[in-house]
């Protein structure tokens, strides 16, 4: 009896038999060192539908890991809005400048204050409101967020001088701010790694659209009703958002320790209000993300965003007003309409920063048979890069052609063109760092958010003289020079040598854990 089977095809079957057992191997593998329990499996099976998983989830319908998908993408979308309304509001006043000015008998210059000002807390505040999220959770913070910060903004609605409204703005930054910076800590303990660049995308999106978003509303408020509607309405929204939190937003913060939770699945989701994490606070908890400025993998990617979202986000909010006010003669109105190419821009570039930068990591995972490293995922950015130099070299040198008093859409092109590039490399760059220490994920968000907004308030102070010294169109020309020098060199360096620098970081994390424990027992 003779076999079908010819060569080739015994060679393509004995191929696939032997990655079928190399999969196989790998699995049980990864089953057995993970140390579950048939119980635990069962559980794991039962919930998923595999064990091909990661991270590892715990046992329980508490575990953020275990919910269903419109319950962890229902409380996403929460905390991505509460994220949003940090950089909203602090954008809200830009298209009422002029009328703040006047009706505080301050100059224009003193009131763009009132914008910095908030940028500069949106990225300090974080480091304290970090370890409380750790200890007490991220729900109770939430909650408190959003009571104070909608007093501040009826205090902003009632003050009847610029030094009462600054310190009402400095008290709505300081509590608006911690889903801004923790949001990549919900990503990491709701989502599984390979749509980890998805979701964290939505919140990133959030945070970058809050700056355009916000002009774009108000400029008909400020036109129609006056500008203290402004604060009335962020008022509004924060207690609609509390509402919505209270009866939607479960806690995300799980320790998944043995006899460590006590009551029913929902008290732990919506009514514990107690410690979580039993350590105590210390000194060192406030500032441990700073320890992230010695892990390259972190640092320099978060630099590169920096610089790129300086460009493609703050340049062209902060400085449009004024260009486009002394350029066409805008008022409030008129201006808010030009931001809507921003967010036109930012949703197109998440498509690609987000869904395609996993499918991009699934696809090579499937095609090598083997994981990629995070690396990997940075070919993404660099696209990105350029999108932001070539869209606001457009916007800029179209703005400087235009003919007074004749706009016309080529600005805002560009201004469509930045907003896309910057959030691809947003999204692709915030996701790597999360991947290269997804246990240090709510420190990664905080320390991004910290350089970002550091930037993000040097930059409108040499903005104007950058324009009057070097020229609007020739502005283009340093905009391009310091994002290939900070952020596209640097990114390639990372890329090269980011898999060495890992490795030696995690040699460097077990070294002070074993020198801990140590230490503990003696």
């Amino acid at each position: 009896m003779t076999s079908d089977t010819t060569p080739e095809k015994a060679t393509e079957a004995g191929t696939e038999d032997v990655e079928n057992l190399q999969n196989t191997a790998t699995y049980l593998e990864r089953n057995a060192a993970s140390g579950l329990s048939q119980e635990h499996q069962q559980y794991l099976l039962q919930r998923h539908g595999t064990l091909e998983l990661d991270p590892i989830p715990g046992m329980g319908g508490a575990d953020p890991y275990n919910w269903p998908s419109w319950k962890k993408v229902s409380n996403l979308v929460l905390v991505a809005i509460h994220a949003m309304m940090s950089t909203f509001t602090a954008a809200s006043i830009i298209p009422a400048y002029q009328i703040i000015a006047q009706d505080l008998g301050v100059s224009l210059q003193r009131v763009t204050y009132l914008t910095s000002l908030q940028i500069a807390i949106l990225g300090v505040a974080p480091l304290l409101w970090k370890p409380f999220s750790n200890t007490y959770g991220r729900r109770p913070l939430f909650l408190l967020s959003l009571i104070f910060s909608l007093v501040g903004n009826i205090g902003c609605a009632k003050s009847p001088s610029y030094a009462t409204m600054a310190l009402c703005r400095a008290i709505v930054a300081f509590f608006i701010c911690p889903a801004a910076a923790i949001g990549s800590a919900i990503v990491t303990e709701t989502f599984f790694k390979k749509d980890r660049a998805r979701y964290i995308g939505i919140w990133t999106l959030m945070v970058t659209i809050g700056v355009p978003i916000a002009p774009f509303i108000f400029g008909f408020v400020a036109n129609d009703v006056g500008y203290r509607w402004i604060y009335w309405i962020l008022a509004m929204i924060n207690g609609a958002q509390f509402i919505l939190y209270f009866f939607f937003g479960p806690e995300t913060r799980y320790i998944r320790s043995a006899g460590h939770h006590t009551g029913s699945e929902f008290k732990q989701e919506y009514f514990n209000f107690k410690r979580i994490d039993p350590r105590p606070l210390r000194f060192g908890d406030f500032t441990h993300p700073l320890i992230l400025f010695t892990k390259l993998c972190v640092v320099i990617p978060a630099i590169a965003y920096a610089m790129t979202f300086l460009f493609g986000s703050v340049l062209i909010t902060v400085e449009l007003p004024q260009l486009f006010g002394q350029k066409f003669g805008f008022n409030s109105q008129q201006l808010g309409l030009q931001f809507l190419g921003l967010i036109i821009g930012s949703v197109i570039g998440e498509q690609i920063g987000g869904s395609l930068s996993d499918f991009w990591m699934n696809r090579r995972a499937k095609t090598t048979g083997t994981k990629p490293a995070p690396e990997y995922r940075l070919w993404l950015s660099y696209s990105g890069f350029v999108l932001t130099i070539i869209g606001v070299v457009v916007f800029l040198v179209q703005t400087a052609h235009a003919k007074e008093k004749h706009w016309n859409i080529t600005p805002v092109v560009g201004i469509a063109i930045a907003g896309a590039g910057n959030q691809l490399v947003t999204t692709v760059l915030i996701t790597y760092a999360v991947d290269c220490h997804q246990e240090e994920s709510a420190s990664v968000g905080v320390i991004i958010t910290l350089i970002r907004q550091i930037w993000g308030f040097i930059g409108p102070f040499w903005f104007p003289p950058m324009f009057t010294n070097v020229g609007v169109a020739a502005s283009g020309g340093v905009v391009a020079a310091l994002i290939i020098g900070v952020s596209i060199f640097p990114t390639i360096l990372v890329q090269w040598q980011g898999h060495k620098w890992r490795g030696e970081e995690r040699d460097i994390a077990a070294l002070d854990h074993d020198q801990a424990t140590d230490q503990s027992k003696g």
